[in-house]
């Protein structure tokens, strides 16, 4: 049969345009696609064997190689699969013929990020059009098995292919490129160089299941060819059996994936079978990176399709608040054609986020029950990102909690569970008290703290900045309210709450008329002034509603450049301080109570910097400090 000459259809016309002046920003894929290609026909080979004993074809040595040619300047990736037809040639590469064409190139026009183009040019049919990124003409000569000829395609893709009959044609597919002119100043993208076929095969086909081969070039003439370099390690261990893979290939594997040289923590694998099938090996690290908390963190997955590598961080297999974890899925079905937009709205996808979520909790749970120091190494590392998921994930938050531990009175150095600090609630308790802060010393410091730490009341310690978001956001635990010791008023409750009563009553009476003062020379800073019932010691301390943000709260949220009114807080007196009680006594005897606004402010200053804040005017809470010291002397 001659050689005939075809006119691309439109659309194909666009898309090789598209290709050749480059739109995708990553253009080693193409060598990913080619390669994919031919690991599909050993794939239908062997099948169709399997189906077909009398099929004339040798399964013997299934492989896909790899040749270069520096000098002509070419490289081509052979298989010797199951080959196409002269028809199925015109059908499969000569034309784009499924329906879905035209939108794709309208995704493909929009793509701009790297990681979406590398996902769209999975499409059917596109994956082989990929070569002309790198090459002026591209040949593919193929026979299909069990078939006495063969045919040889050729296209420069500037709007017209050419086919003809050949005899004596290998079985399978060989595909051609004549690869474009060499840049002096890009050797990054030099393809004829072997250590960058090493380098895309290592990264995107290494756990193809048959042997990727490149025969290396002779360094001398007259020296004989060398063997074959077998370029992929053909170790998908997360498809091997369990008993069949050791921890050290865990270990080399997690390595690899997680750019760390340190084993990891935990090693997770799942496999789920059924109506839509997947693989997963999951890595919990020992250590956190130290760029976790950055914006430009790099998270997600190794999303493979059949062994293929398809994203390099596919960050919708998993939530945000797990981003440390490492590894690798393997789906069965999922379509190549996957770019991040469409990965959040793939049901499968979002089947596979919520298990693999599930699984990587239940391993934590694991870990706590069995062993008490990795646990305690993986929440010192990553407890502080896992809360996060308290505030963004309701449907996991109990399984979160149930894994959560925190500092807490109880203890000086041993971390409290929720369901622990249930369990040591004393009788009439209602509610979970805690507090945050900076560190656990200041918080012990705290004003706040004192009539818990009387009474032997255990109070959690959070000094995460996330602590103040998941504390309000979750509310309770098992029917127990979550309570800061700093907001609200809080009752303790004593022996003989009658007389409790009468006393407090006789004592607001006593204080009325210097609380009403105080209020009116403190008006621009707070919305009340009160007795405390949580001060045994310190004279004053500033706490605020029960339903206000705390300034920490509020800080964080104007950080993230939202806009929050900055709440009044309330000053609450220490009625057995000897400081309250002078004031008081001063405040009923004098008539000019100038000196004592000074002393009120100053009462409100040190109020606000016993928790850690600043007062409003620095330089004159200083002076008046000063003032005072130097009467004293």
């Amino acid at each position: 049969m001659p050689t005939e000459t075809f006119e691309f259809q439109v659309e194909a016309r666009q898309l090789l345009q598209l290709m050749i002046h480059s739109v995708y920003s990553n253009k080693d894929v193409f060598l990913r696609e080619l390669v994919s290609n031919a690991s599909d026909a050993l794939d239908k080979l062997r099948l169709e064997k399997l189906w077909d004993d009398g099929l004339d074809a040798d399964v013997s040595d299934l492989h896909i190689d790899i040749d270069i040619d520096r000098e002509a300047r070419t490289l081509t990736v052979r298989d010797n699969g199951i080959g196409m037809s002269y028809e199925e040639v015109g059908r499969l590469i000569g034309t784009i013929a499924n329906s879905g064409t035209a939108q794709f190139l309208q995704e493909l026009r929009e793509a701009r990020d790297a990681a979406g183009e590398e996902g769209l040019i999975g499409q059917f049919g596109v994956g082989f059009y990929s070569g002309f990124m790198v090459a002026d003409e591209v040949t593919l000569l193929t026979r299909r098995a069990g078939e006495d000829r063969g045919t040889r395609w050729t296209s420069r893709g500037e709007g017209t292919y050419t086919l003809e009959t050949v005899d004596n044609a290998p079985q399978g597919t060989s595909v051609t490129l004549h690869l474009k002119p060499a840049d002096p100043e890009n050797q990054l993208h030099d393809y004829t160089s072997p250590w960058k076929i090493r380098e895309i095969i290592k990264r995107y086909s290494d756990f193809i299941t048959w042997p990727v081969r490149m025969v290396p070039e002779k360094t001398g003439e007259g020296e004989e060819t060398p063997e074959p370099e077998t370029l992929n390690s053909m170790k998908a261990l997360w498809a091997r059996p369990r008993d069949e893979v050791s921890d050290d290939e865990y270990h080399e594997l997690y390595k690899h994936i997680g750019h760390d040289r340190r084993d990891p923590l935990e090693t997770i694998r799942l496999q789920a079978e059924g109506t839509f099938e997947y693989q997963a090996l999951l890595f919990l690290p020992e250590h956190a990176p130290y760029d976790l908390f950055t914006r430009d963190f790099k998270r997600g997955l190794q999303l493979y399709v059949k062994r293929v590598l398809i994203m390099e961080e596919c960050e919708a297999l998993l939530p945000p608040y797990l981003r440390f974890v490492k590894g690798v899925v393997d789906a069965a079905d999922l379509s190549l054609n996957v770019s991040r937009e469409i990965l959040q709205q793939d049901r499968h996808i979002e089947m596979m986020r919520r298990r693999l979520t599930k699984k990587v909790l239940s391993t934590v749970k694991d870990l706590m029950a069995k062993d008490q120091d990795r646990y305690a190494t993986f929440w010192r590392e990553f407890g502080t990102v896992l809360k996060e998921g308290l505030v963004t994930d309701t449907e996991n938050r109990d399984a979160i909690l149930a894994v959560a531990s925190f500092a807490s009175t109880h203890h000086d150095t041993e971390p409290t569970t929720l369901k622990q600090y249930v369990e040591r609630m004393e009788e009439g308790q209602e509610d979970i008290y805690y507090l945050t802060g900076e560190s656990r010393q200041s918080i012990e410091s705290s004003p706040h703290m004192e009539a818990f730490r009387d009474r032997g009341i255990e109070v959690l310690l959070l000094t995460d900045p996330v602590d103040e978001v998941w504390a309000d956001a979750v509310g309770e635990y098992e029917g127990k309210k979550l309570r800061s010791v700093a907001k609200g008023r809080i009752d303790l409750g004593t022996e003989g709450e009658e007389e409790a009563d009468d006393e407090r009553e006789k004592r607001s009476e006593e204080y009325a008329g210097l609380l009403g003062w105080m209020k009116e020379q403190l008006d621009e800073e707070i919305k009340e002034v009160r007795l405390s019932s949580r001060l045994t010691v310190s004279p004053a301390c500033v706490v605020s509603d029960a339903n206000d943000l705390t300034p920490a709260l509020e800080n964080m949220y104007r950080s993230m450049g939202q806009e929050v009114p900055r709440a009044k807080r309330i000053l609450e007196l220490n009625p057995d301080h000897q400081l309250v009680k002078g004031l008081n006594q001063a405040y009923k005897e004098r008539e000019d109570r100038t000196e004592l606004a000074g002393t009120v402010e100053l009462l409100h200053g040190l109020a606000v910097l016993a928790e850690g804040g600043q007062p409003k005017e620095p330089a004159r809470f200083v002076k008046l400090m000063a003032d005072r010291m130097e009467r004293a002397l």
